[in-house]
């Protein structure tokens, strides 16, 4: 296996290495590794909470290529300049018909910067420093979430006929007739989308997942 390996790491095309163990095998630990971290994040934290599988599904794809992109490129020396090149790429992230909101958007950042360091952790951090900083963010999103925020804020989107409720100064008719229709206390409502051709409004409406009636 060893004499294997050995002619592997000999092996070179157009100056490139083909394979190199050590590398590779320095990749597959710190990919499992940081994999490990955000599923625990995003997977087992987040999504318990909001339901929301299309964030599961970009959390997990950004950090997957963050942490490579980041990695990859580590033999350019442009450790610091790049992290925060990254967050200024992905921080100002916007989708035009639905802008993340605060809580997510602190997720993204979260994601980005454990790949970050997961990825740029060299010889001159141990791996028991890197083992603390992982955990504690783990620890401080969990205690946060699960123990000091006891009340969590859930959102619905619906569809909603009464366009004549929508004006500001029927808020209180409205938060009452959703309440009525929908058997939620709900504390607010945002309105997303109006459509007069149609009649039809689409609201999304936030309540505490312990208050549904």
């Amino acid at each position: 296996m060893s004499l294997l390996l050995i002619m592997l790491d000999a092996l070179e095309f157009l100056g490139t290495p083909l394979f190199d163990s050590k590398d590779f095998f320095k990749l597959l630990v710190k990919t499992a590794f940081n994999l490990s971290i955000i599923l625990i994040i995003v997977r087992y934290i987040y999504y318990p909470i909001t339901k929301n599988k299309d964030y599961l599904f970009t959390y997990l794809l950004i950090s997957l290529t963050v942490f490579l992109l980041c990695i990859l490129l580590d033999s350019v020396k442009i450790e610091l300049a790049f992290a925060l090149g990254l967050f200024a790429i992905f921080g100002i992230i916007r989708y035009r018909t639905d802008p993340i909101p605060i809580k997510e958007m602190t997720y993204l950042f979260l994601v980005i910067g454990v790949s970050v360091v997961n990825a740029l952790a060299n010889k001159k951090i141990s791996y028991s420093e890197l083992l603390f900083a992982n955990f504690l963010i783990v620890a401080v999103t969990y205690g946060l979430e699960k123990i000091w925020l006891l009340r969590h804020e859930t959102r619905k989107n619906i569809i909603y006929e009464k366009i004549d409720l929508i004006g500001p100064d029927k808020r209180d008719e409205l938060l009452l007739d959703l309440k009525e229709r929908t058997g939620i206390d709900v504390v607010r409502v945002e309105i997303r989308r109006v459509d007069f051709l149609k009649d039809i409004a689409y609201l999304r409406i936030f309540y505490y997942e312990n208050d549904k009636k």
